[in-house]
């Protein structure tokens, strides 16, 4: 679990509603993307608060994607613009919230968890997504630049499938879709990284191999923090009689939810997968052992009556009759070599061997 950052404590004891932002330090520019569209018509630009009170008074849907979310003053203007509520302004500014879904009277406002793939060292890490869903505009809010809606950008372009045929509530569903969807593609490398692993537990683990377990293990809770809670959200979307959606996209909605359960199943097999490679290593390991101590066993048995034997000739009694024997020493070596080949004949029909 996170720790409390020192804003988080700072902002104990204000008033409801009072903008802190909660989350990583950054101090790139805030950076406003507007796409307005229609069937016929498409505009796409970078744009300031003051362009964004022009498009929401259009009959067109606009979509208002906001990267960056530490400039709380451009955070609180767009929201007086589109009359958001303080504690929904409240929650976009501070990144520790868990996905739900709040439904107001002029719109619906859904925080979600963005599962992504860091450039550097390439774990998972998730950030939170705000989206407030109005009747001709979609808000999203971001905590930094680069998402995974490359893809729904490039439909709105070009006139693909039937993002610009239909209404804002589409447009939100297909963002939560592109979230489910990128889940897949993230456990497909896991579930590489997952084989490669196995194949070093099977092969010749190390200790390096356990830190590379848990490791994984950590990253598989995240992405299920992430998606597990958004079920719930689709849930309560599909089965809301909200009339910002409409009967055609709720239906999209339960198809988005069967995908996320999906994801969910995946996230739970991955993670007995990686639960069960710890005790392979472990019992990998603990085979290796036994068969060194296997080995050490029996060179130890057989060195015991070798041992005994040249106890007994080593004795120095006056009356040994054996010491004046002429053939003595070889015969001492016969009878230690003979044992030595009886030993190994009885271990190997007892398959010890």
């Amino acid at each position: 679990m996170p720790a409390r950052s020192s804003k988080e404590s700072a902002k104990a004891g204000l008033a409801p509603g009072t903008l802190v932002h909660i989350g990583e330090p950054r101090s790139e520019k805030v950076k406003i993307t507007v796409f307005d569209y229609n069937a016929s018509s498409f505009d796409e630009r970078e744009a300031s608060v003051e362009d964004c009170a022009a498009l929401a008074k259009k009959e067109t849907v606009t979509w208002i994607n906001v990267d960056g979310i530490h400039n709380v003053g451009l955070v609180e203007k767009l929201g007086r613009l589109f009359d958001l509520h303080p504690l929904t302004l409240e929650d976009i500014v501070s990144t520790r919230q868990r996905p739900k879904m709040e439904d107001f009277d002029a719109y619906c406002y859904l925080v979600l968890r963005m599962p992504y793939f860091e450039r550097r060292g390439g774990r998972i890490r998730a950030e939170q997504i705000s989206i407030v869903l109005m009747k001709n505009a979609v808000l999203s809010f971001q905590e930094r630049e680069g998402d995974v809606f490359d893809s729904i950008r490039d439909r709105i372009r070009h006139d693909k499938g039937r993002v610009r045929k239909c209404g804002a509530d589409y447009l939100a569903y297909a963002l939560m879709d592109a979230i489910v969807d990128n889940g897949f593609a993230i456990l497909e490398t896991l579930g590489e990284r997952i084989e490669g692993l196995e194949n070093r537990v099977l092969g010749k683990p190390e200790p390096p191999v356990v830190k590379d377990i848990h490791a994984l293990k950590r990253e598989l809770i995240l992405l299920r923090k992430a998606i597990w809670p958004l079920r719930e959200v689709l849930a309560n979307l599909s089965r809301d009689e909200s009339p910002l959606i409409s009967k055609s996209t709720a239906l999209y909605l339960r198809d988005v939810h069967d995908h996320t359960i999906q994801v969910v199943d995946a996230i739970e097999t991955f993670r007995d997968m990686v639960s069960g490679m710890l005790d392979v290593y472990l019992s990998v390991v603990s085979n290796r052992m036994n068969e060194v101590m296997r080995v050490l066993t029996v060179i130890a048995t057989i060195f015991i009556p070798l041992t005994f034997l040249a106890g007994i000739w080593g004795m120095n009694f006056k009356h040994m009759p054996e010491l004046d024997w002429k053939y003595a020493y070889p015969a001492v070596w016969g009878v230690m070599i003979l044992t030595v080949i009886i030993m190994l004949i009885f271990f190997r029909r007892k398959k010890w061997l």
